[in-house]
C-alpha cells in the first residue's frame, strides 16, 4: 500500500511539474505571425518555459476562456471582448493594457481590376460582383469595424445580403486569396502578409472605432505569464510588432 501511494504521489508531482512552466496564450488571429515570433524569442530567453498559443477570433477565444479553457493571457482585437471577460471576474484588472493599433483595408484578388472610391456617392453594389468577405459583423472584431465603415459610407443596407461573415480575419483573407470573394475587408497587417491579394483602399480612422488590441492576464496567471506579458510590452517586442505593420502603443 505504501508503494502504491508513493507512486501516485510521485505521478501527481511530476505531472504538475510538466505544466509548471507553460504559459497559455489566447490571442486574436491577426496576431498569429507576430506573436509566434515573439513567443519563440521569449522561449529562447527563458529555457524551460513554453508558450502554448491559441489563435482564433477574439469572440471565440473569449467564450472558450469563459467556459474554462486554461488561459494566462488574453489579447483581443477589440475592447469589447476584454470587457466581456473583465465583467465576469476572470481577468486581473490591474494588468490590462492597450498593446497595439491597426488599420482597416479593402482588398481584392491580385488580378482584380475593380476600382473603388471611398465616397458615399459611389455605388459599391454595382461596382463589384460576387461576395464581400470579412469577419462576422455581429461578433468578430474585424467584421464589426467593417460594418461601421460600410455604414459610414451608406453602403451597408445595399450590400448586407452579399457580406460573408467569417470566424476570424484570416479566414476572410483566405476567401479573397482563393477568389471566392470579389472583395474583402481585413486588417492592414493581414493584407501585408499575402502575395495573392492587393489593397484597394484604406478606410480612414473616422469611418470606424479605433482598432485597438488590449490584453490582460487572468487571475490565475503565474510569474512566467506576467513576465511574458511585460516582454510583449518591451521596446524589442514593439519593433517586431512594427515590422508586421502594427502600431505599438507608447
Amino acid at each position: 500500500m505504501f508503494k502504491i501511494f508513493t507512486v501516485l504521489v510521485g505521478c501527481v508531482f511530476l505531472c504538475g511539474l510538466s505544466h509548471a512552466n507553460e504559459v497559455n496564450l489566447h490571442a486574436a488571429a491577426s496576431l498569429t505571425d507576430a506573436l509566434t515570433e515573439l513567443s519563440n524569442d521569449f522561449e529562447k530567453l527563458h529555457p524551460g518555459v513554453t508558450i502554448k498559443k491559441s489563435f482564433a477570433g477574439s469572440s471565440t477565444l473569449a467564450k472558450q476562456i469563459e467556459n474554462g479553457a486554461p488561459t494566462d493571457l488574453f489579447i483581443s482585437a477589440d475592447t469589447d471582448w476584454v470587457d466581456y471577460l473583465q465583467t465576469r471576474g476572470i481577468l486581473d484588472d490591474a494588468s490590462r493594457k492597450k498593446l497595439l493599433n491597426n488599420e482597416l483595408v479593402l482588398i481584392a484578388p491580385l488580378k482584380s481590376k475593380v476600382n473603388i472610391l471611398l465616397d458615399p456617392a459611389f455605388n459599391l453594389n454595382t461596382a463589384v460582383s460576387g461576395r464581400i468577405c470579412t469577419g462576422d459583423p455581429t461578433s468578430v472584431p474585424v467584421g464589426k469595424y467593417a460594418k461601421q465603415s460600410l455604414v459610414h459610407y451608406n453602403w451597408w443596407n445595399k450590400i448586407e445580403s452579399r457580406v460573408v461573415g467569417t470566424e476570424d480575419v484570416r479566414t476572410a483573407l483566405m476567401f479573397v486569396e482563393r477568389e471566392e470573394c470579389g472583395l474583402g475587408i481585413v486588417y492592414k497587417t493581414d493584407a501585408l502578409l499575402s502575395k495573392k491579394i492587393k489593397i484597394i483602399a484604406t478606410f480612414p480612422d473616422p469611418s470606424h472605432k479605433p482598432i485597438e488590441y488590449p490584453g490582460a492576464l487572468t487571475k490565475t496567471a503565474d510569474s512566467d505569464a506576467k513576465e511574458f506579458w511585460m516582454f510583449l510590452q518591451s521596446k524589442n517586442a514593439k519593433s517586431v510588432f512594427s515590422r508586421y505593420g502594427f502600431k505599438p502603443v507608447d
